[in-house]
């Protein structure tokens, strides 16, 4: 991309190799977020039909030929209804239900797949509807949500939770975490994986029925990135291996997901982020964690500071290469890290 001029940039030409972890770093307000999503990512988003935001100004862009598609992952909810969770959002929920409504119980009570979703009727409890609570209007005051009587808060009716696979019913299961499903599910290629997913990015904590309204940002973010790696496998099957294919791929846009983050997600995160590379896929991240920064294929450090004082390149390269560089103050702390 040449000539990005919107805000404080001052005329940037930046260059982004395929099939990489590439860092965009600098200061507070030199330019970061308005180079990568206001003006790469609107630009992309436009050439693929995405969206249509207003982008930032620049004079060319070149190689969007070799991309398939642009995603942002950003830290938006993945749903505001509580039905929503972190299984439904990855479609193991699909599996799940798949499962039990194979097993003998069920088939002799004439139960199949569709009975143990909590968003259709035939299997959920119909007086709250699948949502284990009851919403009592208090018209003056907040509404009261108070545990639903028929069904003791377990979203099915009788007939469902008397099914049980390995002496666990549908609703014992949602309140698994990830990693305890894990064990619980082995032997379920499947569904495993995409559990395995979910863990190995730092969610291996989370309940699979828990509601997608209770997530923070960070944690919506992660989930974001498992469902693009299910995706990637998908694409590129096991047997081909993640880096089988270098076909033309996807630019993924994040801003600063290691916020929040315990360093042991951090590098957990690192290794996601290197898997959606392997699968063929770039990366682009806006970042200020160091142990990402260092990781990283290439950089794009802008700055030197923040303001009308920033806003120009200041370096591009590898870490190596950019750690050389006296202006950057990236490259400066960089250096101690990588021996240099």
């Amino acid at each position: 991309m040449t000539g990005a001029t919107e805000h404080n940039l001052k005329h940037v030409e930046v260059a982004i190799p395929l099939h990489t972890l590439v860092c965009v770093t600098g200061v507070s307000g030199s330019g970061k977020s308005t180079l990568v999503e206001d003006t790469l990512y609107r630009a992309l988003a436009r050439a693929f039909r995405v969206d249509q935001l207003p982008m930032g100004r620049f004079d060319s862009i070149k190689g969007v030929e070799y991309l398939a598609g642009v995603r942002l992952i950003d830290q938006q909810p993945i749903g505001r209804s509580p039905r929503s969770n972190p299984i439904t959002y990855l479609k193991a929920f699909d599996d799940v239900r798949a499962l039990f409504g194979s097993l003998p119980e069920a088939r002799r009570n004439g139960l199949g797949p569709a009975h143990f979703s909590f968003n259709t009727s035939g299997g959920r409890c119909e007086s709250c509807l699948g949502t284990g609570y009851e919403k009592l209007e208090m018209y003056f005051f907040e509404d009261l949500y108070a545990t639903c009587d028929r069904c003791n808060g377990q979203r099915f009716n009788p007939q469902v939770l008397s099914v049980r696979y390995r002496g666990k019913s549908i609703h014992d299961v949602l309140t698994l975490t990830v990693d305890d499903a894990q064990a619980f599910f082995s032997g379920t290629t499947r569904l495993t994986r995409k559990l395995w997913l979910l863990s190995s990015i730092g969610l291996g904590y989370l309940r699979l029925g828990q509601s997608a309204t209770t997530l923070s940002g960070g944690e919506a973010q992660r989930l974001k990135i498992a469902a693009e790696l299910t995706a990637a496998g998908d694409r590129h099957p096991p047997s081909r291996g993640f880096g089988g294919s270098r076909s033309p791929d996807l630019l993924y846009i994040l801003d600063e997901p290691t916020t929040g983050l315990h360093l042991d997600d951090i590098r957990k995160l690192i290794v996601v982020l290197g898997k959606l590379v392997d699968a063929g896929n770039t990366v682009v991240v806006v970042e200020h964690n160091l142990d990402v920064i260092k990781c990283a294929d290439w950089i794009v450090d802008l700055g030197p500071e923040g303001g009308d004082d920033g806003g120009r390149l200041v370096a591009q390269g590898t870490p190596e290469q950019v750690a050389q560089v006296a202006e950057s103050h990236t490259g400066r702390f960089l250096r101690p890290l990588l021996d240099i």
